[in-house]
């Protein structure tokens, strides 16, 4: 059997009242192979449906093709754009034409745009359906659709985890967003809030990924510029060759390549916050330049002479200690007096433990919505043993580190519960590089050389029983010790002993 199925239009009742053709009788007066069926799908106009099919079923008469089976069926739907209502529709319709017919033909000109993209999508997984459409300058046609939507959903989907898992946690958070609970991080978001309120230069300090973009785009959501753009940029990345342009813009024609006047980041955040991510890294000339525009509120772009005014907040930001750079001329001291106005140091995230248990469930709950778009979707949680482990690692990479180890631990988990297995094996194994100063003596000078080498070996099994989780077994390996008695005797010789 060979059935069309096409939603009714207002045009398709109207043009008939005319005696003219619309999009369905067009189709079914000229489509190459006359159809057996044809199943009208329709929720409105119920009065004209009669008049309609009776029109339509002496045209069909008129051109010697079949007639007896043409129908309008009413279906429940909230309203013509309402998806869910017309996708429980549709598919029910399209899975049983599919199942009774040799060959299924939808029409994708009849129908609002909620209706006529669902049926392709549903069309699409059934290898008899094709799909036909009509116009006045073309007359009908079949529309080919040469891509797969499983297998094309499927990978956007895993494009999209791919993406979130490969960039930072979610940075646009306002500053009662951020929950934490350590005395630490309690007072850096109370000191926040009162910076936020200001319009003084912000200088963020504080451990590679330890949230210094995400503080500082809140700090700019609790300001008065809240509604204006935050523009961001990471100083260590810009080329060296093209800093001076990507900061502060160029001119048409300022050197090889300048083709169009280009706005720098300074006019691009005018009225708003520039967020400059590792100022530290900035080439002294720039800092020079950088320095004039918080003193004057003026920029010069590439190539140009016009001095122009900027509004325009800055909140720097970086890991690398700017006074030892101050001292050693790589920072300009005058630049950094005027950054370090208002300044904020984050802890580490080993220095804020209480806020880690908090952290993990906030992290995981963003990487069970990245995920939940997967066919077969599950969601996952941290079991109290991996939440236990995890509360004794050092995190040196603090939630960045942290961040990539849940996603690595929820790939390869094959339980809704992630162990403290799992999260150990998600881990990065970082070697610390053994850097020793040059110990220099003076005749006469003393030390007490066994009290030195006691209490630098008591440091370290510490740390690696704190890590392990107090696995003798663990800890002994983590100090390269050849078994677990090896290291009691070592913990004889220093006074530790274990938790009871």
């Amino acid at each position: 059997m060979n059935t069309l199925l096409t939603w009714l239009g207002k045009t398709d009742i109207s043009t008939a009242q005319e005696d003219k053709e619309a999009a369905i009788a067009t189709i079914a007066l000229n489509s190459i192979k006359p159809f057996d069926r044809i199943v009208i799908l329709a929720n409105n106009w119920e009065g004209d449906w009669n008049n309609y099919l009776s029109w339509l079923k002496t045209r069909l008469a008129e051109a010697k093709r079949p007639f007896t089976n043409v129908a309008i069926n009413k279906v429940k739907i909230k309203n013509p754009i309402d998806y869910k209502t017309i996708f429980e529709e549709s598919k029910t319709w399209i899975n049983q034409l599919s199942n009774d017919s040799e060959n299924l033909t939808i029409s994708l000109t009849s129908g609002t745009p909620a209706m006529i993209s669902t049926a392709v999508l549903l069309g699409k997984s059934r290898n008899n359906v094709r799909f036909i459409q009509s116009s006045q300058e073309k007359g009908i046609e079949d529309v080919a659709i040469p891509f797969d939507f499983a297998k094309e959903y499927v990978k956007s989907a895993a494009k999209g985890v791919a993406n979130k898992a490969v960039k930072d946690p979610n940075a646009r958070k306002s500053l009662n967003q951020i929950i934490v609970r350590s005395p630490e991080m309690l007072d850096v978001i109370n000191k926040a809030k009162i910076l936020a309120e200001s319009e003084l230069p912000v200088l963020v300090l504080g451990e590679t990924g330890t949230g210094k973009e995400v503080l500082s785009n809140a700090i700019h959501m609790g300001s008065l510029r809240a509604d204006k753009p935050f523009k961001a940029v990471n100083c260590g990345a810009l080329p060296q060759t093209l800093v001076d342009s990507i900061l502060f813009g160029h001119e048409k024609g300022s050197f090889t390549g300048a083709e169009h006047q280009h706005k720098g980041l300074f006019e691009q955040a005018t009225s708003g916050t520039l967020f400059l991510d590792e100022v530290g890294e900035l080439p002294l000339d720039i800092q020079v330049k950088l320095l004039r525009v918080l003193q004057e509120g003026s920029i010069t772009r590439v190539g140009g002479s016009e001095s122009i005014n900027v509004d325009v907040r800055i909140i720097a930001a970086t890991h690398r200690n700017l006074i030892n750079m101050v001292e050693a001329n790589e920072f300009r001291e005058d630049l950094f007096y005027r950054l370090a106005v208002g300044v904020i140091q984050i802890p580490s995230l080993r220095e804020r433990t209480d806020d880690i248990p908090l952290l993990v469930n906030e992290l995981m709950d963003e990487i069970n919505a990245s995920t939940s778009t997967q066919p077969n979707a599950k969601s996952k949680n941290i079991s109290e043993k991996g939440m236990k482990f995890i509360l004794n690692q050092p995190w040196l990479g603090n939630i960045r580190e942290l961040w990539n180890t849940l996603n690595r631990a929820f790939l390869w988990s094959k339980t809704a519960e992630i162990s403290e297995k799992e999260i150990s094996e998600a881990m990065i194994i970082r070697n610390k590089s053994q850097v020793e100063s040059e110990i220099v003596l003076s005749l006469g000078q003393t030390v007490d050389a066994k009290q030195l080498i006691d209490n630098y070996k008591k440091k370290y099994i510490l740390a690696a029983l704190q890590a392990s989780g107090n696995n003798l077994t663990k800890a002994s390996h983590m100090l390269s010790l050849k078994s677990h008695q090896a290291l009691k005797v070592w913990m004889e010789s220093v006074g530790v002993e274990l938790p009871k």
